[in-house]
This record gives C-alpha cells, sequence and structure tokens, in this order.
C-alpha cells in the first residue's frame, strides 16, 4: 500500500476481491495523464455512478486540473457542498426533512447524524479533514445555471462570436461550427433543420459563414436583421429570394423576434459571457470547477445550449498548444440524447470531434451514462478508459461487451472472463478497464469529500450561489473607487447651465468633440476637457519585447493653480478617427478655464503627458524562479500562471514517465523470475503428487503380498517393503521441495513490493504539486526611453452629456 497523495495520480477507490466480496487494501490510482484518451463511466441507477464521477472530479481540482462539468440531474452540484469542519450545523441547511422524517429523525438530528457519517467515512478511507480543506483551497466551485437566476446566469449575446483564427482557417473546423450553431438554433425554435435540404439551415448557415469570414460577431438582433435583408442575392447559383422569398423569411425573422422578446429568453441573456477560458480558470487563474447546471432547461433549451457549449470547449480546445499532460476536463454526467447511435443531434458532431481532437490538447472528456444501449460505440472507440458499474439488462451488458472489444482493438480481449466479471460487480464496486493497464482491475469507489446530499433544487443551487458571493465580497474587501471623470447623473445648479454658444478659443488650440453614443431625449451640454494621445514603443532584444502601444489620456480641467494632472487622468479606448471636428446643432457648452483658452498650456501639457508616459508606461513581465523562466510580451499574469500550471505538469509526468524506464527492465526481469518460479511451483506440486501414488502404490502392494503370500515374508517381500519406505522418503522430499518453491515465490514477490515501494519513493520525492497560484512571481519592468514617447496631440475636447428638465446630467459619450 502506498500513499494516495502522489503525483499526478488520482485516488479513485481500492481493489475489491470479487470472489471473497470484500475491499482489499491496495490503492487504485489513476494517472491523470491517462485521462488525455477520455473515459466513459456506464452504470445503472444506484451503482454508485454519481459517487465516482464526483470523485475524479474532486481529485483533478486537487491537483490543479480545472472542470466544466455539464449536470442534466442536478448531481454534481453537490461539488460545492464541501465542509472541512464536518460540523451537523455546516450539513443542516441541505437536510431533506421528508428523509429525516423517513429515519425517525428531526432535521437536526439527521444533520448530526450526517455529519458522523462523512466524518467516519472519509477516514475509513484514510482521508482526513484537511484534505477536504485542500479541495477548497484549489479551486473554486461555481454553479452556472443558463437560462436561470437560481445560480450564476450565462449570457449568450457572445454565443454567435466569430471563432478564433484557428477554425477560421480550417474550412472543415469551421462548417461544423456554422452547422451546429445554425441547427442548434433552429432546434430551438421547434425546427427539425436538415443542412442539406432545409432552406432555414442553408440561410442562417450562409449569414454565420458570412459575419464570421469578414471578422464580424453576430447575436440575435443582427441575425434578424441579416434574415430580412441579407447581404447576399444568390444562395448557390439560384437567387435568393427564389430559393427564401421575402415573406417566408419574415416568418422565421418573426420567429426568432418573438423568441427574443419572450420574457423569459431574457434570462439567457444575463452573466458572463459563455466563454471556456473563463469557465476554466478565474480573472488570477486559479483552476475552477464549474458546474454547468441544466436540470430545469426543456429538452430543446438543453441541447441548443450544450450544442454551443461544445462549440465553444473546442474552439478553445484547437487554440492551445499541444500537450501530452492533462490540461483540463470536459465532464457529462448524463450523455442520453447527445451522441446517440443512430440519430445526429447538432450536439454528436462536436463531441466526435473533441474525441477525436481534444486528447492532442491535453482535454479529457469523460461520458456517463446510465443507458449504454444510446451510446455510439464508434465514437467511443477512442476512449482509453472504461468504467464499468452495475447494469440493469442483459441488452445492456452486451452493448457494453461490443464496446470493450471495439476499444481493446488489436489488444487481448477476454470476452468470457470479462462477462463474468461484469456481472458479478455490486454497489460502489467498477470494474476499471484502460489501454494503459496490463489488465482490468476491479475496485470499490472511495468515499467521496464533497457531502452527496442528492440532486439539487433552484433555492439550493441559489442558497450556494448566494454564500459565494458573501464568501467572495468578504476575500475581496475594500471598495472598488469611483471614476475619475463622471459617468452617473450629477445635479447642477440652474446658475452652471451651459451657454448657447460655443466659446470663441484661439485658432492654435486643436478642438475635437466626442460623438454621443446614445439616442435618449435631452438637452445635449458639451463640457471640455484634454485629450492626449501619444504612441509608445518598448523593446529589449533579450526579454524578447517589441510592442507598440497606443494610449489615450481623457483629463480633467480646473480652475485652481494646476489647471490638469495627468495622474489623475483616465485612459479609454479611442480610435482617433471616431473623433468629430464640430459641435451637434442646438447644443449648449460649458465655459472653459482660463488656462484651456491660453494655447501655450497645450505645448506645456504635451511635454509633461510625454514625461508621464516615460515614468507610467511599463510593460511588466513576470518571472518564475521555480522554472526559471519569463512570461512573454503580451500575456498576463493570469495566463503566465495558468502556463506554468501546465509547464510543471508536463514535467512531472516527463519525470514519472522517465522513473519507471528507469525501472521498466528490473520489473521485466523480476516478473520473467516470478513467472519461471511459479512454473517450477507447479512442476513440484505435480512431482510431488506423483510421488504420493507412486508410493502408495509401492507400500499397498508389498503389505498385500506379505498378508496373501505363503504364510511367511520372504526376503521378496522385505525388499519391496524396503523398495516402499524409499519411495516415501522421496515423496517427503518433494514436499519439502514444493514449500522451497513457494518459499522461493513469495520471496520474489516481496522483492517486488519492495522495488514497487522504491519506485513509488522516488516518485514521491520529486515534491509536492506544484500549485502555480502559491509561487511568487518577480516582476520584470521594461520602460520607454523619451525618444520612443511619440506625443501625437494634446487637444481640447468636448465631452457631450445630457440634461433632462430637472438638472440631471448624464454622460452621453461612453
Amino acid at each position: 500500500m502506498t500513499d494516495f497523495e502522489t503525483l499526478g495520480a488520482f485516488y479513485l477507490g481500492k481493489q475489491y476481491d470479487l470472489a471473497a466480496r470484500t475491499r482489499t487494501e491496495d490503492l487504485v490510482l489513476y494517472d491523470a495523464k491517462d485521462l488525455t484518451t477520455h473515459a466513459v463511466i456506464i452504470g445503472m441507477t444506484g451503482s454508485g455512478k454519481t459517487g465516482l464521477g464526483v470523485g475524479l472530479i474532486e481529485e483533478a481540482l486537487i491537483d490543479h486540473i480545472p472542470v466544466i462539468a455539464i449536470d442534466p440531474k442536478g448531481d454534481l452540484g453537490n461539488l460545492a457542498l464541501r465542509f472541512p469542519r464536518l460540523a451537523a450545523e455546516d450539513f443542516r441547511p441541505w437536510i431533506d426533512p421528508q428523509q429525516a422524517a423517513t429515519a425517525g429523525q428531526t432535521p437536526d438530528e439527521f444533520a448530526e447524524q450526517q455529519a458522523s457519517l462523512w466524518k467516519n467515512g472519509i477516514a475509513g478511507w484514510g482521508q482526513t479533514p484537511t484534505r477536504i480543506e485542500n479541495l477548497v483551497n484549489a479551486a473554486e466551485v461555481t454553479i452556472y445555471t443558463p437560462g436561470s437566476s437560481a445560480g450564476k446566469p450565462i449570457s449568450l449575446l457572445r454565443a454567435f462570436d466569430a471563432p478564433p483564427a484557428a477554425i477560421l482557417d480550417d474550412v472543415e473546423l469551421l462548417q461544423e461550427r456554422v452547422n451546429a450553431t445554425a441547427t442548434s438554433l433552429l432546434s430551438l425554435l421547434g425546427i427539425d433543420a436538415d443542412p442539406i435540404t432545409s432552406r432555414e439551415h442553408i440561410l442562417l448557415a450562409n449569414l454565420l459563414n458570412h459575419a464570421w469570414r469578414e471578422g464580424r460577431s453576430l447575436d440575435l438582433a443582427a441575425l434578424i436583421g441579416g434574415i430580412q435583408n441579407p447581404p447576399f442575392t444568390t444562395v448557390g447559383v439560384m437567387p435568393l429570394d427564389t430559393v427564401f422569398p421575402p415573406k417566408d423569411r419574415m416568418a422565421l425573422a418573426l420567429q426568432l423576434n418573438n423568441l427574443l422578446a419572450a420574457p423569459g429568453f431574457q434570462a439567457w441573456l444575463q452573466g458572463e459571457p459563455l466563454d471556456t477560458a473563463s469557465l476554466l480558470y478565474d480573472a488570477n487563474g486559479k483552476p475552477r470547477g464549474s458546474v454547468v447546471s441544466i436540470a430545469h432547461l426543456s429538452d430543446a433549451e438543453r441541447m441548443f445550449f450544450v450544442t454551443l457549449l461544445l462549440a465553444d470547449v473546442l474552439a478553445w480546445v484547437r487554440a492551445q498548444p499541444g500537450t501530452g499532460s492533462l490540461r483540463a476536463i470536459l465532464y457529462i454526467d448524463e450523455l442520453f440524447g447527445y451522441m446517440p447511435p443512430v440519430a445526429n443531434p447538432p450536439s454528436k458532431m462536436l463531441l466526435l470531434t473533441l474525441l477525436k481532437q481534444a486528447r492532442a490538447y491535453g482535454l479529457g472528456v469523460v461520458l456517463s451514462t446510465q443507458n449504454p444501449v444510446d451510446l455510439d460505440y464508434r465514437g467511443l472507440s477512442n476512449t482509453g478508459t472504461w468504467f464499468i458499474g452495475r447494469l440493469q439488462t442483459e441488452r445492456d451488458k452486451m452493448r457494453v461487451m461490443e464496446g470493450l472489444e471495439g476499444a481493446a482493438g488489436n489488444q487481448g480481449f477476454d470476452r468470457a472472463a470479462l462477462e463474468q466479471t461484469i456481472a458479478g460487480l455490486g454497489k460502489r464496486v467498477f470494474l476499471l478497464h484502460s489501454v494503459h493497464e496490463p489488465a482490468p482491475i476491479t475496485f470499490e469507489t472511495r468515499w467521496t469529500l464533497s457531502y452527496l446530499a442528492g440532486p439539487m433544487t433552484r433555492e439550493q443551487i441559489r442558497a450556494v450561489s448566494a454564500k459565494a458571493r458573501i464568501d467572495a465580497g468578504a476575500t475581496a474587501g475594500g471598495s472598488v473607487p469611483a471614476a475619475r471623470i463622471a459617468t452617473t447623473a450629477t445635479a447642477t445648479s440652474g446658475a452652471s447651465a451651459g451657454a448657447t454658444a460655443a466659446p470663441v478659443l484661439p485658432s492654435e488650440i486643436t478642438q475635437y468633440w466626442l460623438p454621443p453614443t446614445t439616442s435618449d431625449s435631452g438637452a445635449l451640454e458639451y463640457t471640455p476637457a484634454v485629450l492626449g494621445l501619444s504612441d509608445i514603443s518598448f523593446a529589449n532584444a533579450k526579454l524578447g519585447v517589441t510592442e507598440q502601444r497606443r494610449v489615450a489620456l481623457l483629463a480633467t480641467l480646473d480652475d485652481g493653480p494646476i489647471a490638469l494632472n495627468w495622474d489623475d487622468a483616465e485612459r479609454i479606448d479611442l480610435e482617433p478617427s471616431a473623433l468629430e471636428r464640430s459641435a451637434r446643432e442646438g447644443a449648449r457648452f460649458i465655459a472653459v478655464p482660463p488656462a484651456a483658452s491660453n494655447a501655450r498650456s497645450y505645448a506645456a501639457w504635451s511635454k509633461a503627458l510625454q514625461k508621464w508616459a516615460v515614468t507610467n508606461e511599463q510593460v511588466t513581465l513576470y518571472k518564475s524562479a521555480a522554472f526559471k523562466t519569463t512570461s512573454q510580451a503580451g500575456e498576463s499574469e493570469r495566463d503566465f500562471r495558468i502556463r506554468l500550471q501546465q509547464v510543471a505538469r508536463e514535467a512531472r509526468d516527463e519525470k514519472i514517465d522517465a522513473l519507471r524506464k528507469k525501472y521498466d527492465s528490473k520489473f521485466t526481469t523480476l516478473l520473467e523470475r516470478i513467472r519461471k518460479a511459479e512454473q517450477a511451483v507447479q512442476r513440484e506440486q505435480q512431482q510431488a503428487s506423483q510421488a504420493k501414488m507412486d508410493t502408495a502404490i509401492s507400500v499397498g502392494g508389498a503389505i498385500l503380498g506379505a498378508i496373501f503370500g505363503r504364510g511367511k515374508i520372504g526376503v521378496g517381500s522385505i525388499g519391496k517393503l524396503g523398495t516402499a519406505a524409499r519411495g516415501m522418503g522421496r515423496a517427503s522430499q518433494q514436499a519439502g521441495d514444493v514449500d522451497r518453491a513457494n518459499e522461493s515465490v513469495q520471496a520474489l514477490y516481496e522483492q517486488k513490493a519492495a522495488l514497487d515501494a522504491t519506485l513509488q519513493g522516488e516518485i514521491d520525492a520529486l515534491g509536492a504539486s506544484y500549485d502555480a497560484q502559491a509561487e511568487s512571481l518577480e516582476p520584470v519592468v521594461v520602460t520607454a526611453k523619451s525618444g520612443d514617447v511619440r506625443v501625437q496631440f494634446v487637444a481640447l475636447v468636448w465631452l457631450p452629456f445630457l440634461r433632462d428638465d430637472h438638472g440631471l446630467q448624464t454622460a452621453a459619450w461612453r
């Protein structure tokens, strides 16, 4: 038995002796790297499938591997129920009063019992509350609820964003993304659209393809407009109006518009944008456990969202560098309907593509189901690991055997032995069949660190999410500073209202007007400010920095002795071409401070801006002492920490592989000696059995000859008895040979155990699992020289505001 807190290994449980119906003390440690060839979990209701899945995800999070878990039933939200104190009051909010009543207890008593059950449960598997604390610290668990505000909502405003260049440059991948998006959207409308024959599908696919190839993103509003007035006039070689007349296009546009206008659909437009990178890592680059709960959605809504999510995951995968180590996990708790053997829903092609290609980029796909007959085993032939639990019907067993045989390929496959093993599986007992292991393993799943309270209701998800927000707020602390340039409504007196005419300024002063970005009603009023635009060059050949940066600063004006301070200016995102050269008609103007009316002020402010840029603008890289590497130019601290975590995982896997190769020849030699020694035992046992039989015959013959002879014991009889006695001696000697052969086998097995322990010790000596969040990175700063800063202009800029009848002023330029 070895320690389960070993590098790169998931502690799944302990081996199980089916014949004796007992759990052994041999740990089942699953190599995280093996999950890059994907896995499938199959088991009927009550088999312990959810516990195995939760345990697998827990191990990944402890190892700093992020997880996206699609949860159609509400079970995986239990990953958020992690109670290091194991106190009854922590369990109490999640107790089902009905379940407590059935047990003949009050909710408080039942909570006490569950706390005791979990405390004893994790202890019985060699775990401690400290391990729960490690899980909590390793990664946050967030429950997302698309189409609902119970958890953290996911907005689909970016659902039709143009895919990254890696997909745009690949015709096949782009077509898959276009088809999946169009099909999922039409399925939400109840339209069963075939990509070849459906004109609705053809129109949407062409709209998406046209926009994405131009690098433009779309939303539902833009799609509705595109359906009414497409940016093309032909489809194939035929006129668009012939293929899809305007009247019919309007009907489709109305369907989409009704969907967009429906009150219930507004929930789909709230929350964080659908973004795989954000689901996997937080703003600091810390791994996340993102549980995407879709239990509250209809079948059409589930297919719509899952398809969009899979398409985004595939886009993220294609943007990652290749790796042989596990980078992230996509877990689907119930695969039913998403990859059927016959039908072709939009999710199927995306899943098949992920199973074929994601392994090269370090994404492990784990598929779980209780209905093996609903799986496309052609796709699962790309699955390297099978976790098989108790099955319900003979038909299920037959389909599983077909899948296993297909996954085994040309390797040895003992169908009869596997069928017998699967037939004997009980609750929480699984057969682990992996292409990375020499033989299947039967094991019992370990006790989960998370409290398995059962499927979560919306109210429970809302409670978990509320607590997470409170905890996040307490951790963040502090307050958000106010914006330097006012954007919220402010009250002004009548005396300070603007003049109707623009102030007359010297011709040397350059003036620009920011265009209003709102069409809200109200009197337009311009307020003066100063806009500085500069281009800055950063260069450092040693660090590989060559960066050009444009900085636009917006500074307020003051009537005091210091009219302008660039330190108080606000950085804005601005294209100079967007500036207007004159004011809008009918606008009013706030008076210009005296300093801003003097042309010489702008020259001084320009020099001050150059000095400010040299002092304040810089490129900050981050240096890792642990890996003696520095971040790349343009790489944020978050992205650098994510990359470091993957570099650490790859280096760890390489070292472990090297150690195993180092011991391979020793294990091979020792296993060959064990094989020969076991053959010797069999040979000695056969010889001993034969010797016993020969002796018995000799002794029996001698005694019978003496009894039924001629009345006396002759020389011949004495000789026969002597021969029989010598035979007994040889039999005894053969028995001793068997004992000595068994001792040799036992000694060899002890040598193997010692060699296993030595190898494991060297693996453990590599050090604890690296945590990129824990390392203190050293900032490496690259600054610009005065000659590298070019001030394009410092000019007076007029900011548009709207003033209502009550004197409230609202920014109209953001």
